[in-house]
């Protein structure tokens, strides 16, 4: 799915380069990024929220005889969620409501938090006029982090020295772009370093992870916050904290966790690593490039579980 993006031509090269003779189907609902995937037969679909795309998608799936289908983002990560009936064994995601609470971050974080998991202090914004108790609560140091509990890439995400300036962010993407102020939140802003730690599960036993540590950002100088989820400069690291703090994530919102799992967590300012979200059901866009240099290719053991291979990988934790 998201077939001819960069992320999805990362995941082409990945899966070639670690099963030999793969045969690969691309879809996409935008023709002009469909010409650029180097997939083996391409399918123009439907967007994901479209009524039309379930029976698009189940008569390629046919046609094509596809074993499995393999989201690019959230988006494409919950179409198939709904989709989990009549896919069957031909999708592998966590089940359906770890999904839905990883998909809102302040649900998420609030979950993670009254059970112990290392995460940022975090307050809804109810309504415009709550941002000063908020900005109280969460007293000093400054800036804030604030941003929309829902999306990708950063979505409405800056920091904020001040009310006025929170209430101005905030005013200006409900004016802009419709987000309403109730889908913001106000939290601790973490100035350590940002890391993403990615695991693939099946049945509540952890089969390999990897971890990684952003050094540059895609387009963050264009960004209020310098910052973006994008790295453009990243490098595998092992860091046991990482590993430690997402797997008790991690399966205190699905004890028998099956899928892949991406969680990003940056530190705070006693150098703790907290987590800032899961992205349930998928890989992190373009980290799948490191597939080419690691010990295990990430991408096609995630396909071996999908199909219930048997698999011995020795040590679970994997850099380079």
């Amino acid at each position: 799915m998201a077939a001819g993006t960069g992320a999805c031509n990362n995941l082409v090269r990945s899966l070639r380069a670690g099963a030999a003779g793969v045969y690969i189907v691309g879809c996409n609902d935008d023709r002009f990024t469909l010409k650029q995937s180097s997939a083996d037969s391409l399918y123009l679909t439907p967007p994901v929220t479209a009524a039309e795309f379930e029976s698009a998608l189940l008569r390629l799936l046919d046609q094509e005889k596809v074993d499995l289908v393999i989201p690019s983002g959230d988006g494409d990560v919950l179409a198939l969620s709904t989709l989990r009936d009549k896919l069957g064994s031909r999708c592998f995601l966590p089940d359906a409501r770890v999904i839905d609470l990883c998909q809102d971050k302040l649900d998420l974080t609030r979950f993670l938090a009254a059970r112990g998991v290392p995460v940022p202090a975090t307050y809804a914004v109810a309504h415009l006029d709550k941002v000063g108790a908020i900005f109280k609560q969460l007293g000093r140091p400054r800036p804030l982090w604030c941003r929309v509990r829902a999306g990708s890439r950063s979505l409405g995400a800056a920091p904020v020295n001040t009310v006025r300036q929170a209430r101005a962010w905030i005013r200006y993407w409900e004016e802009m772009r419709g987000i309403p102020a109730d889908r913001f939140t106000l939290s601790e802003y973490l100035p350590g370093r940002d890391f993403m730690c990615m695991s693939l599960w099946r049945d509540g036993q952890l089969v390999l992870v990897t971890t990684f540590e952003k050094l540059s950002y895609f387009g963050g100088e264009s960004h209020p916050s310098g910052t973006s989820s994008l790295s453009s400069l990243a490098k595998t690291i092992r860091d046991d904290r990482l590993v430690d703090i997402s797997n008790q994530a991690i399966l205190a919102i699905s004890p028998k966790a099956s899928g892949a799992f991406s969680v990003d967590l940056k530190e705070n300012a006693e150098g703790v690593p907290c987590i800032t979200e899961i992205n349930a059901g998928r890989f992190f866009i373009g980290m799948t490039a490191f597939d080419q240099v690691s010990k295990h290719n990430i991408s096609t053991t995630y396909v071996r579980l999908a199909l219930q291979e048997s698999l011995d990988l020795g040590d679970v934790y994997v850099t380079v």
